[in-house]
């Protein structure tokens, strides 16, 4: 079982279970977590913004081109910002600790 910690507004941090293989972004969307998605998934937008626990930056595969360029199209980007639809659930990020990024 892979485990995915997501922190909200209040710093309550709760735990979901992530199906390998899923991007986050599919994960958030299925426990209905406020992640927008607006273009399915396809690196064409940002509203699946996340911010990822520092921790685990360096465990992530990097970031390409395309979601770098979305990023910097993005309001509230930090350095620890992630679009979760490029994150692709492994064993590797059993454990893995976010919030999901405002997207009013």
């Amino acid at each position: 079982m892979v485990m995915v910690y997501v922190e909200d507004d209040a710093g309550v941090v709760t735990p979901y279970e992530a199906v390998e293989g899923w991007t986050l972004m599919e994960i958030l969307r299925e426990y209905g977590l406020p992640v927008k998605a607006e273009c399915g998934g396809a690196c064409s937008c940002a509203t699946c913004q996340v911010y990822i626990d520092p921790a685990w930056l360096e465990k992530l595969v990097p970031m390409r081109e395309d979601e770098e360029e979305m990023l910097d199209l993005a309001p509230g980007v930090r350095d620890n910002s992630r679009l979760s639809c490029q994150i692709v659930m492994t064993e590797d990020l059993d454990g893995l600790k976010l919030r999901v990024a405002k997207n009013d």
